[in-house]
């Protein structure tokens, strides 16, 4: 039996496919509460390459300068993508609490 899913109320105020209509309301959104672990920088270590800023997907490398300063753990997942793809292995992920 088919199921006709336009007829079901959407989630949470959410419209039907959870989209969210306004522009630019990532910044809005605090999506970085349900994270197991976190980044930790090393600063000392840091060649500033920039790698953890171009591989994150959230967007959550703090850049000051041209130069890697911290996280935005406030939208970062603690995926684990900047600590893999560092050379020098300057950020380690720590449990997020």
């Amino acid at each position: 039996m088919a199921h006709d899913y336009t007829k079901l109320a959407p989630s949470k105020g959410l419209p039907h496919g959870g989209i969210w209509e306004e522009p630019g309301s990532s910044i809005n959104r605090k999506t970085g509460d349900w994270k197991v672990n976190k980044p930790v920088f090393n600063d000392k270590k840091c060649i500033h390459c920039m790698f953890c800023w171009a591989y994150c997907p959230d967007t959550s490398i703090i850049v000051k300068d041209g130069k890697q300063t911290g996280f935005d753990l406030e939208h970062c997942k603690g995926c684990g993508i900047c600590a893999e793809v560092c050379p020098v292995k300057c950020i380690d992920m720590v449990p997020a609490r």
